[in-house]
């Protein structure tokens, strides 16, 4: 009997307009390339079922469902995986890719952005390279990248390292690490923060970075309401940085020299 031919696995980018108040065009930020590719996908891996049925229908409205809402096999990653990210490899994700040894493309999608980067998502990814399935990433925005690319800091040599600890004494040394690392070796350091405690970091990094360290936060990237300030310490601490932070918008957060 001939065996089926496999399905891909396509990275889907979502708009990075999740959770805010007011959402631009999805083709303000995603190519219709894009768009109309993931209109042809029907069997999907994501977060949370709910926000893929609203994105899946603002897709609808540009580009046609292959199939209807109701229709469409759509997959959430265990809640201990998006909680607490997959990328130790963990998490065993073939099982939900039993579709693509069918013959089913399978898209893979996050909250905001590209799965897989700063995200939950590459589990999934490498299950489907252990499996021996095609793996396509799709056009889309980034806010690393994004915001890496307006803040005039080193982008060639920089590192992501996630999220900084919540307790203040672990943070400000957490920060000092990070800055020390930076100015020795030119790296940039991005990191982020959960929106409402985005003006917490960012009084602790004006409050704990030397004054001639430079510092940049991107916000809203993609939306009209979008803000970027790279400044050293020494000028934030001048002005009122409470006016580059929103608990309700997303911040990408770099330091450098």
């Amino acid at each position: 009997m001939t065996q089926p031919t496999k399905g891909k696995l396509y990275l889907v980018p979502a708009p990075l307009d999740f959770g805010c108040d007011v959402q631009a065009p999805l083709q303000d930020a995603l190519p219709l390339g894009t768009l109309q590719t993931a209109a042809g996908i029907t069997h999907w891996i994501c977060e949370n079922a709910k926000s893929a049925r609203a994105y899946l229908k603002r897709i609808d409205a540009v580009a046609p469902l292959a199939a209807p809402l109701q229709a469409q096999s759509i997959q959430e990653l265990p809640r201990e995986v998006h909680k607490k990210g997959d990328h130790a490899g963990q998490f065993d994700a073939r099982p939900l890719l039993a579709a693509a040894l069918e013959g089913h493309d399978i898209g893979l999608l996050s909250e905001a952005g590209m799965p897989a980067v700063a995200d939950p998502g590459s589990s999934v990814v490498r299950a489907a390279h252990d499996l021996g399935l095609v793996v396509v990433p799709l056009t889309g925005p980034v806010s690393l990248l994004l915001a890496l690319a307006a803040s005039g800091l080193n982008g060639q040599n920089f590192a992501f390292v996630g999220y900084l600890p919540q307790d203040a004494g672990e943070r400000q040394a957490r920060i000092r690490e990070l800055e020390a690392l930076a100015l020795k070796s030119g790296q940039t350091q991005l990191f982020i923060e959960t929106p409402y405690r985005n003006a917490a970091l960012l009084q602790a990094l004006v409050q704990t970075l030397q004054h001639n360290t430079r510092l940049a936060v991107a916000r809203g990237l993609t939306l009209a309401t979008a803000h970027v300030r790279s400044e050293t310490v020494k000028s934030w601490r001048a002005a009122k940085p409470q006016a580059t932070t929103d608990e309700r918008l997303p911040a990408v957060f770099a330091i450098g020299r």
